[in-house]
């Protein structure tokens, strides 16, 4: 088979397998809605489960082939940690995740298959390679999405802080309570506070629950690695244990947070202003040196063209 025709083969396959995933995923969803709908004009109680469902829903199998790779591969539960701290916690955003994390190994077990039968024109030793490739990349791609996921909600979290103490400062020096703050924040502040909003509504639920401010707030720092919120819980935690002023507390660790911000701000300046530097010498310096030296050089040459020819 020629290269081209492989070429064209393989961009099929992708685009069938891309089709297919997406039609699997839409009428998975679509079915989960009727049966729900269903459930509730019949009077029957809806079952949450992410996984629960008839073996023909696609979509629900291909979510319980992902957690099978996750319980073959991971021992200490880094993807619930991640699908926490990425605010994926609620059972629809676990069940697409899992079905695109199969969908994926999926697709290079395909593409594989593919590649190992169309792909004659390759060496004998690097067909394998390739599979491999694919099959590796299938495994991992999943949790690199999630991985960025987390990564940017932390980093948006992290710019939240702020606020949120200026926040938590103006309301103990009305007079609320730790748990009134929260609800206050949760029922007022969604809009300025989007993200730690979403966190805060799950600690006001624990603590409703009858939970410890000191366990909740533990485990609420613990779970997002945010180091800035998680510096701001522990002076919560401290001020709710031993009790005292709140205020001076929190903008001191304001104070520290800016600080901090401000010798993150000075590095990165740095490493633009070396990086500026580079891009000067090699593209500014040399047009430079030919609008200064140009004239000067070109005259020399003149006159050693003019002694040439005397």
């Amino acid at each position: 088979m020629s290269g081209g025709l492989f070429a064209v083969v393989i961009a099929a396959a992708v685009v069938l397998a891309g089709a297919a995933l997406i039609l699997l995923a839409y009428l998975g969803m679509r079915a989960q809605q009727d049966r729900r709908l269903q459930r509730r004009v019949v009077g029957e109680q809806v079952i949450q489960d992410e996984f629960s469902g008839e073996r023909g829903d696609a979509m629900k199998l291909l979510a319980r082939g992902g957690q099978r790779i996750e319980k073959l591969a991971e021992e200490e539960g880094e993807t619930d940690r991640l699908l926490s701290q990425a605010g994926w916690r609620g059972p629809q955003a676990r069940l697409l995740f899992y079905a695109f994390r199969g969908g994926m190994l999926v697709l290079a077990v395909l593409l594989a298959a593919l590649l190992w039968a169309f792909g004659e024109g390759f060496k004998p030793g690097v067909l394998p390679l390739y599979a491999f490739a694919l099959l590796a990349l299938g495994f991992l791609v999943p949790i690199w999405v999630l991985r960025g996921a987390a990564t940017r909600r932390a980093a948006r979290m992290s710019r939240e802080v702020p606020l949120f103490i200026h926040l938590l400062v103006l309301l103990f020096e009305a007079g609320l309570s730790t748990r009134q703050a929260f609800a206050s924040l949760v029922r007022e502040g969604r809009g300025v506070l989007p993200e730690l909003g979403r966190e805060f509504e799950a600690v006001l639920r624990q603590l409703e629950a009858g939970g410890d401010i000191a366990d909740v707030l533990r485990n609420l720092g613990s779970s997002l690695n945010v180091p800035d919120l998680e510096g701001v819980l522990g002076v919560l935690r401290q001020v709710d244990k031993y009790g005292g002023e709140i205020r001076e507390p929190l903008m001191e660790a304001l104070a520290v947070l800016e600080e901090r911000r401000g010798l993150d701000m000075r590095e990165k300046v740095n490493l633009v202003s070396g990086r500026m530097t580079v891009v000067m010498v090699l593209f500014f310096f040399p047009a430079l040196l030919i609008f200064v030296a140009g004239p000067a050089v070109v005259s020399i040459l003149r006159a050693m063209a003019d002694v040439a020819a005397k």
